[in-house]
C-alpha cells in the first residue's frame, strides 16, 4: 500500500491498534466487509495452550504450579466511514481471558505487573480485561498534506510506546507475553483516554491525557479514574517497510504495591523500530524496542526515593507460504527486586535475560484457519534469586493451538 493513499483510506494497514502506526506493508489478518457506507474489519487471535515450567517458583503468585492449560485471546471490531472530508470510526475490543485464564494468570517466569488476591503478580501474565477497547475517532484535513485526529474512549490506548504486543505482526504467532510489557506497552488498556494528533503521510505527532492506573483484578468491569496522566509520541515512516516511534509520559498512581507500600507514579520513555517486508513466499516482521521506567517509591518512615529500570526487546517472525511460522524473542530487563518479592532492598534492580524460540504449522482446511505450535523459553536467573528458582536457569515449554482469521489484502 502506498503511503499516498493514507488520507482517503478507511482502513490503512499501518493502523493496527488505537492511534499507533506500523509499517505500511503490514500483513493484515481479518474479515473485511462493506455495510452501507461503513467499512468493517474483524480481527482476532486465540491461543489454547499447555504450559510447562519446571521446577516451579515456590513464591509464584497464585501458587507453585508447574503445568497449566489456558487460553489467551482477543477479538476486535473496527468500523469506519467517511464523514464529509473526514473519517469517523469506532473500535470495540474484547477478551474472554477473565474466564479462560485461571488463577492469577498464565505461567510466565519473571513476568510482573498488576494485582491478584491482594498481592502483586509475578511469574504470571495477568489476564486481560473483558473490555480492552471501547473507543471512537475522527480525523479530517487540516492543511495541505496534513490531517488532525481526535481519539477517545472509556477503554483505549494512549500515545505511549510502540503498538501493543497483541497487535504486532512480529509476535502474532507467539502466545507468551513479553516480560518487557510494563516498560513498553502496558497502557494499551487504559480506562479513560483522549488523544489529539496531527499527521501527514510520513509523520505523526500525538498527545494524550488518560487514566494511567493499572486495572484491578475484577476483570469484567470498567476501572474508570481521573485523566491525570499525560503522554506524547512522535512516529515516522521513512519507508513503507519501516516505522519508528519515540514517546514519553507520566503515569499518575500507576502501579499498586503490596503493603506497606502505596501506589507509585511512573515516568516512562520508549523508543522502537518496526521493520516488515514481503518475501517471495510470505513476509518477515521484526520489532526492536527500549523502555525506561522511573518510579517514585515511598519507603517506610516516609522516605521518598526514585528508582530507574530499563528494558529491551528484539522479536521477529518469518511466515512462509502462510503455512510455516518461525519466531523468536530476546529480552533483557532490569526487574525491580520488590516486584519479584525480594524485599531486602526495595530499590534494587536485578537483570533478567530471557530468550524464546518457536514454530507454528498453519492449516487452512475447513472454515477456520488454525495452527499447531511449540515454543521453549529459557531465562537466566540473577544470583540473588537462584535459591528460589532452584538454579541458574528457569526453563519453560509452551505447546499451543492458534486460531485467527485468514490473511486479507486491502
Amino acid at each position: 500500500m502506498a503511503t499516498a493513499t493514507l488520507p482517503i483510506a478507511l482502513l490503512p494497514a499501518r493502523e493496527i491498534g488505537a492511534t499507533a502506526w506500523a509499517p505500511d506493508v503490514t500483513a493484515t489478518y481479518g474479515v473485511h466487509r462493506h455495510v452501507g457506507a461503513w467499512d468493517l474489519m474483524l480481527h482476532g487471535n486465540a491461543f489454547v495452550q499447555f504450559i510447562y515450567e519446571p521446577p516451579p517458583s515456590v513464591h509464584r503468585t497464585g501458587g507453585p504450579a508447574t503445568t497449566q492449560t489456558t487460553s489467551v485471546n482477543w477479538g476486535m471490531l473496527m468500523a469506519r466511514r467517511r464523514a464529509g472530508a473526514g473519517r469517523v470510526g469506532v473500535e470495540l475490543m474484547l477478551s474472554l481471558e477473565p474466564w479462560t485464564v485461571p488463577a492469577c494468570g498464565t505461567l510466565n517466569y519473571f513476568q510482573t505487573g498488576e494485582m491478584c488476591a491482594g498481592d502483586t503478580i509475578h511469574d504470571r501474565q495477568h489476564p486481560h480485561d473483558l473490555f480492552m477497547e471501547i473507543a471512537a475517532e475522527y480525523d479530517r484535513p487540516f492543511a495541505a498534506g496534513m490531517r488532525w485526529q481526535i481519539y477517545g474512549g472509556v477503554a483505549g490506548e494512549p500515545a505511549l510506546g510502540p503498538p501493543a504486543y497483541p497487535h504486532r505482526l512480529s509476535s502474532i504467532d507467539n502466545p507468551v507475553a513479553p516480560i518487557t510489557h510494563h516498560w513498553l506497552d502496558s497502557t494499551h488498556i487504559s480506562f479513560g483516554v483522549v488523544t489529539g494528533a496531527l499527521f501527514t503521510d510520513t509523520w505523526k505527532l500525538e498527545a494524550s491525557v488518560f487514566n494511567g492506573r493499572e486495572p484491578d483484578d475484577h476483570r469484567t468491569d470498567l476501572d474508570l479514574g481521573p485523566l491525570d496522566s499525560v503522554s506524547g509520541r512522535v512516529s515516522w515512516l521513512p519507508t513503507p517497510r519501516l516505522a519508528l516511534q519515540f514517546s514519553g509520559g507520566h503515569l499518575t498512581d500507576a502501579e499498586q504495591q503490596f503493603a506497606p507500600y502505596p501506589r507509585t507514579s511512573d515516568a516512562r520513555v520508549t523508543a522502537s523500530a518496526m521493520y516488515q517486508r514481503m518475501t517471495r513466499a510470505g513476509w518477515w516482521a521484526s520489532t526492536a524496542a527500549y523502555g525506561l521506567n522511573g518510579a517514585h517509591i515511598l519507603l517506610p518512615g516516609g522516605i521518598d526515593a526514585f528508582r530507574y529500570s530499563n528494558a529491551g526487546i528484539a522479536e521477529t517472525t518469518l511466515m512462509i507460504a502462510e503455512r510455516h511460522a518461525v519466531f523468536g524473542r530476546l529480552e533483557l530487563v532490569g526487574k525491580p527486586a520488590h516486584d519479584l518479592h525480594l524485599d531486602s532492598d526495595p530499590l534494587a534492580v536485578l537483570p533478567v535475560f530471557k530468550m524464546q524460540a518457536g514454530y507454528t504449522r498453519h492449516f487452512s482446511a475447513g472454515p477456520v484457519p488454525f495452527g499447531l505450535g511449540i515454543s521453549p523459553t529459557l531465562s537466566l536467573v540473577p544470583p540473588e534469586l537462584q535459591a528460589r528458582y532452584y538454579g541458574r536457569f528457569a526453563k519453560g515449554l509452551d505447546v499451543f493451538v492458534v486460531i485467527r482469521p485468514p490473511r486479507h489484502t486491502m
